[in-house]
């Protein structure tokens, strides 16, 4: 086997991390890997490719600011990666997050398109069948079935301040990515499937394969003992993680929950910006992003609930790695979250409602976290196992060959 994947990132964040240990993976079955990508990377045992500099993806920013045509640039970038993947030759191209201002899609995939071998597409988000946004759950928006058109999240990432131009990016990426007849789609939820099933991409084959979790490392430790190393002991604790807190992702939910909380009860939010920590109650503790995985773990055994409000999630990564660590979830009735929540391991609320998410956090903390840990581990082990995950992209991969 050999394998090439194209991802924005390279060990950092979580579609880098899947991108490495996938290649690794590959690699550790006597296969060969490499890895072509836009932006961050960390040491790889993959051999690497990037794909332009900085100054090609400054272009396609200032662009995508104006113009609103993210992912129609880096045409020289692109070409240059075409070049290398017919001198690299490999028999199968796992495609991952084409957007984040390095790739021209367009070129790609006339390229993919002539290229005859098979072709994996996982979708991390629904960028790819949208002629703007990565999530239109937010507002309820469903033009991406039939024709995206003034787009009410223009303001959003791929951000534009100057003009919509999400009709034409819309037609752009229907002309571009179908009639590829070696094209398998993975979903990482089956509310993504569900949701590529009605889009232009329908055509394709598709299949749901779940993130996985590293369980060695994401696993229940004594709750009190980390309560106490994080200076939380005495507390009862709710936990809330993201890479940017907004409303989007729950931050009002918590803000306003706040205020009905006992004194004995603290909120801990990761991921928050030093403006928006300076401007928290005091029964909110906040932490900015952390690469520190160590640390992130000890934050789930410490806590007695976690939370997520968030609107739109594909899969919902930190509430799979909250039920690897034995803490019950409590979560929104939205998008892929309520695939990953059962009444034996948390609760799902319906709704955005403050006070209905209050009075779930409060009957599990009443319920004790002792009476769902074991459940909640035993769902991760049965959804989530990175092994299950990687044996599902290699079984793919093989089949494909």
């Amino acid at each position: 086997m050999k394998l090439l994947q194209i991802n924005s990132t390279l060990g950092v964040g979580s579609t880098g991390r899947i991108t490495e240990d996938l290649g690794a993976f590959v690699i550790a079955n006597y296969g060969e890997s490499t890895v072509a990508f836009g932006r961050r990377a960390r040491k790889s045992k993959s051999q690497t490719l990037k794909i332009g500099s900085k100054l090609h993806q400054l272009n396609h920013l200032v662009n995508t600011r104006a113009f609103d045509t993210h992912g129609f640039h880096s045409k020289s970038a692109t070409a240059k990666l075409v070049k290398q993947i017919l001198e690299i030759n490999p028999n199968v191209i796992h495609l991952h997050n084409l957007h984040g201002y390095y790739l021209n899609v367009e070129l790609l995939f006339e390229f993919l398109k002539r290229y005859g071998k098979p072709i994996v597409w996982t979708l991390h988000d629904c960028w790819a069948f949208t002629g703007h946004c990565c999530y239109y759950e937010r507002v309820g928006c469903d033009k991406w079935k039939t024709q995206c058109h003034t787009c009410p999240l223009s303001f959003l990432y791929p951000e534009s301040i100057v003009f919509d131009n999400s009709r034409n990016n819309f037609i752009r990426k229907k002309t571009s990515f179908q009639g590829l007849n070696n094209l398998t789609i993975v979903t990482v939820s089956h509310w993504l499937e569900s949701q590529v099933r009605q889009s232009f991409l329908k055509e394709y084959p598709v299949q749901t394969i779940y993130n996985g979790v590293n369980l060695d490392l994401f696993k229940p430790k004594d709750h009190a003992l980390s309560k106490i190393k994080l200076g939380l002991s005495g507390y009862k604790v709710i936990l809330g993680v993201a890479n940017e807190w907004s409303d989007g992702k729950g931050l009002r939910i918590f803000l306003e929950v706040a205020k009905f909380l006992d004194v004995d009860y603290r909120i801990v939010l990761i991921g928050l910006s030093e403006k928006q920590i300076k401007s928290l109650p005091r029964n909110i503790y906040g932490y900015q992003k952390t690469q520190n995985l160590e640390e992130l773990v000890r934050f789930y055994n410490a806590a007695d609930v976690f939370v997520s409000p968030s609107i739109a999630e594909t899969f919902g990564m930190v509430v799979a790695e909250a039920l690897s660590c034995g803490t019950p979830c409590v979560v929104n009735d939205s998008s892929a979250l309520p695939e990953l929540v059962s009444p034996e391991v948390g609760e799902i609320v319906p709704g955005l409602d403050p006070q209905k998410f209050l009075k779930s956090i409060q009957y599990i903390i009443t319920q004790g976290k002792e009476n769902y840990s074991k459940n909640c581990r035993k769902k991760a082990e049965e959804l989530f196992g990175l092994q299950n995950h990687l044996n599902g992209y290699f079984n793919l991969y093989t089949s494909l060959l």
